[in-house]
């Protein structure tokens, strides 16, 4: 066979692989065994087939359409032994860096996206080679697809599988579902071996035939057979592949490209695959460097003489790095363990303070140490560099230390200059701007279970890990900086923007926000009841009982036993229940409402009412969230532990929630929201007159478009009008289509178009808008906000349709919510120098959208919310007015009402 499409079926291999070769591992102790036996197949097969076209497809993460079918589906499997899990990301890594594309697709097995390639393969008349392990490929056999077990070196064709099974492959689904898989837990006909199904089928034909006949069998097999009939269906269609998965690529695009050797270097060093790292050095023409593995010597600070000398080092240098060794990464519970410091590449040390593993040396006293660097790190004159330093802020304020003169942080330099080139955090950046691999945490700490904290770890591997931290931070800065200066927008952002939100942020961390724990008891109790009543509630009006939580049963009940329409299918061909879709159905029908309201309480139950007394400090008594500036491509900031930004709002019960976060005692909470912000930075820049004339005025925007939009006076506007513009306005700027705000509107696709084609008509400067930004994207690669923030687009000019036009949407949309984010972040710089200032008892506590809110002292309320407006309204220059709605309230909630 010359050059066939090879389909490797990579997840068979994988346990193959694991459970085939001996427990094997580098000198770390990272296991490798299953990578090994999966790459030695990989290699095997290019140097048998050299194939052009070639995909490699593994099982996606969680459920797919059989577990809907059939909930005990793969349910006896144990899980994934630590180990395995291990070896998958670094051998998804190696795989792409031979050359070879990977798939996996959610909802369906790497089975079913095999077949669906192989049959569209066949069509093309591309003979297709299966590389798999798995006897239940043998149904996609024919004269175009043949199966190899390159583990065992064996081929089968059709031939074969007559052979091997007894029956041709045509046959091989009413085999399977006859003898059943117990490592699948498919259930097949009780003692029901391979004999006796190949006998059947011989005799009968099929499994269609050999049910019909089930009363001509006879003893107490013909009894299991006849037992089995209301579930071989469903055996049938547990086993049979599925060759129509909706994919974003066919087999003619699925090339090997030339392998990323610099990659392949590093790993099989890191994995000790030593014959494969020597040969790829060795081989003539190959010039690509391997990774740089750090093994500069740093120093340890133990003595006041030592500790002395570098102090004299910092006060002298115009910049230096510093990182914290802690025991915990949430700085509110983190110790401090010990600080690294780096004045130039190559020159840093580690200055340990609390390791207290037994044998550990003599350290210098921590609060002697911190008294002695209080003075330099509160200094603004000596400028520092960290990577994430705001950690590092929050946990020297643990020690009275107020870190100032941050000039750089290595994680926002990186973000600036490119939001989504790829993770930010040391590591990455290190091998992506430096091609340094850097000691990981979990080299020094160990993994899972066994991970200690750092003051258990050895002072001689701390100081390589901590020092190095520093020195590659330096470094890091070195190499950042002279990309982002490049940049003028993005080194403005940089400067005027990130950096100095760091401290803002820290400070409002740090200081938390109380929660009332009682009220989200009582919440907690009120939810839990009003969802028994629910489900009451729908079991009566259903007629029988069910799993709520469950897709399956609940697409039985409402499309099976309801009859209600199907309005749309999941990509294995069953009726959807997705949230969508329960909303449209709740328009017209009951029991979905109440299901809606069902899912709603048990979700706010268990993120919010039953976990958020959970992350309540023991000390403080409130809740300490962290921001995070490095999260979405946009700029908008986003928060975790607990996140503070999802918090649903539309609801009463979500509303509900909003209203424990409470200002302490002679205390309020102001809260200070920016109005219709996107559409407001939709006016500037598409400088349409209709949109600008409405806000100059002063109308409501939703108001006014449906005006626009319906033909109607404005004082005759109905609700259901403003309703629809308003799905238009928001719809548009998302880049929404028309079959999108059909389904939003309920109303056809027709009515849509209309809609949308008056409103451009009505609104032609958005339309140009909208033109000329998608036309600068494809040239450019990336959109700007006003300030000059850059969101790059690799998928703009894709070759899949599906990946441009969602560029696209991108596109349109980001300059307006990144402005949206850079116009806050300058409100929150423009409110805190303010606050500064002046003598008002107000702090900054949350962030959240576009909203900014504040824990006021009640006799200093009128000096912040006479201020607020300006200082927020002066936070951009647009071409119309920003709007900022104030309110006061003892809680959140009530400070909107």
């Amino acid at each position: 066979m010359s050059q066939p499409f090879v389909l490797v079926d990579g997840s068979s291999y994988l346990y193959r692989a694991f459970h085939a070769l001996p427990p094997l591992t580098n000198k770390e102790g990272e296991p490798t065994g299953a990578m090994y036996g999966v790459i030695n197949m990989l290699r095997r097969l290019l140097k048998d087939y050299s194939p052009e076209h070639v995909a490699v497809i593994f099982d996606a993460k969680g459920k797919t359409f059989r577990n809907e079918l059939y909930a005990e589906y793969k349910a006896h499997r144990p899980s994934m032994p630590d180990a395995l899990r291990a070896q998958i990301e670094p051998l998804h890594t190696i795989i792409r860096a031979m050359g070879f594309p990977i798939l996996c697709v959610d909802g369906v097995e790497a089975d079913d996206v095999i077949g669906t390639l192989a049959v569209q393969a066949a069509a093309l008349s591309m003979p297709t080679l299966i590389s798999t392990g798995d006897k239940d490929m043998a149904q996609l056999v024919n004269d175009h697809i043949t199966l190899i077990n390159t583990m065992s070196n064996t081929v089968m064709d059709a031939q074969g599988v007559v052979e091997k099974f007894g029956v041709p492959p045509n046959r091989m689904v009413d085999y399977l579902s006859l003898v059943g898989d117990t490592s699948d837990n498919v259930p097949g006909v009780e003692k029901c071996g391979p004999k006796t199904a190949v006998k059947w089928i011989d005799q009968y034909g099929s499994l269609d035939n050999v049910m019909a006949h089930a009363n001509e069998i006879t003893g107490k097999i013909g009894e299991n057979l006849r037992a089995a009939l209301n579930y071989l269906p469903l055996a049938r269609q547990l086993v049979t592949i599925k060759t129509d998965v909706v994919l974003d690529i066919t087999p003619d695009n699925l090339r090997r490209q030339p392998a990323d050797e610099a990659t392949l270097l590093e790993l099989y060093k890191r994995f000790e695959f030593k014959a494969w790292h020597n040969e790829l050095l060795e081989r003539e023409g190959s010039n690509v460097p391997p990774p740089v593995q750090m093994t500069t010597s740093y120093e340890i600070i133990l003595t006041e003489e030592v500790f002395y000398t570098w102090l004299d080092k910092l006060n002298n240098a115009p910049l230096f790095a510093i990182d914290t060794e802690t025991t915990s990464l949430n700085y509110m519970q983190a110790e401090l363990v010990g600080i690294s410091f780096c004045v130039q590449s190559g020159e840093a040390c580690y200055l340990p303070l609390a390791h207290n593993y037994l044998g550990a040396p003599q350290q210098l006293n921590r609060d002697w140490v911190l008294q002695q660097l209080k003075t330099l790190l509160e200094d603004p004159t000596p400028k520092k560099i960290g990577q994430h330093i705001k950690y590092d802020m929050n946990v020297l304020k643990k020690y009275d230390i107020h870190l100032q003169g941050i000039a750089f942080d290595t994680m926002l330099e990186s973000y600036c200059l490119n939001s989504i080139a790829s993770r930010h955090d040391m590591d990455s950046l290190a091998l992506k701007y430096l091609n340094k691999k850097t000691i990981t945490f979990e080299e020094v700490a160990g993994k899972g279970a066994k991970q200690i904290t750092f003051n258990l770890v050895a002072l001689d591997v701390a100081t390589q890990y901590a020092a190095e931290d520093a020195d590659i931070t330096f470094q890091l800065h070195t190499a950042l900086w002279a990309q982002l200066k490049e940049q003028s927008g993005s080194s403005k952002i940089f400067e005027t923007l990130e950096m100095p939100l760091i401290d803002i942020l820290s400070r409002m961390e740090y200081r938390g926000v109380f929660i009332d724990v009682e009220r989200l008891k009582q919440l907690s109790e009120t939810f839990l009841e009003r969802m028994i009543e629910l489900e009451n509630e729908v079991y009566h009006m259903a007629g029988m009982t069910f799993n709520l939580e469950s897709p399956k049963q609940l697409q039985e009940v409402l499309f099976d036993h309801l009859k209600l329409p199907v309005i749309k299918k999941t990509p294995t061909g069953q009726p959807s229940t997705a949230e969508p879709i329960l909303q449209e159905l709740a328009l017209n029908y009951p029991l979905p409402k109440l299901i809606m309201e069902y899912r709603t309480l048990s979700k706010l139950k268990s993120t919010y009412t039953d976990k958020l007394p959970l992350s309540v400090d023991k000390l403080t008594g409130r809740v300490h969230t962290s921001y995070h500036q490095a999260v979405a491509s946009t700029g908008r900031l986003s928060s975790s532990d607990p996140n503070l930004q999802n918090i649903p709002i539309r609801a009463e019960e979500g509303r509900a929630i909003r209203s424990v976060f409470k200002a302490a005692p002679g205390y309020k909470i102001v809260s200070a929201d920016y109005s219709q912000v996107e559409l407001r930075i939709m006016a500037h820049l598409s400088e349409d007159e209709g949109l600008l004339s409405a806000f100059a005025q002063g109308l409501d925007i939703h108001t006014a478009t449906a005006a626009e939009v319906f033909g109607t006076p404005l004082d005759k506007v109905t609700s259901d009008q403003r309703r629809k513009a308003k799905a238009i306005n928001f719809g548009l700027i998302y880049g929404m289509s028309a079959f999108g705000l059909a389904k939003q509107l309920s109303v056809d696709r027709h009515d849509a178009q209309h809609y949308i084609d008056v409103y451009f008509s009505r609104y032609p400067g958005v339309k140009k808008y909208m033109e000329t930004t998608r036309e600068k994207a494809h040239a450019q690669g990336y959109v700007e906000t006003i300030r000059g923030r850059r969101l790059y687009l690799p998928f703009i000019n894709s070759k899949n349709k599906n990946e441009q036009m969602a560029a696209e949407r991108v596109a349109i949309n980001a300059p307006m919510q990144g402005t949206a984010a850079d116009i806050i972040k300058q409100a929150m710089i423009n409110v805190q120098q303010f606050l500064d200032t002046h003598d008002i008892d107000a702090v900054m506590l949350m962030q959240v959208h576009d909203e900014l809110v504040f824990e006021v002292k009640e006799t200093h309320i009128e000096k912040l919310t006479s201020v607020l407006p300006d200082l927020m309204s002066h936070a951009e220059t647009l071409k119309v007015p920003l709007l900022i709605s104030v309110g006061v309230g003892d809680n959140w909630e009530a400070a909107h009402g």
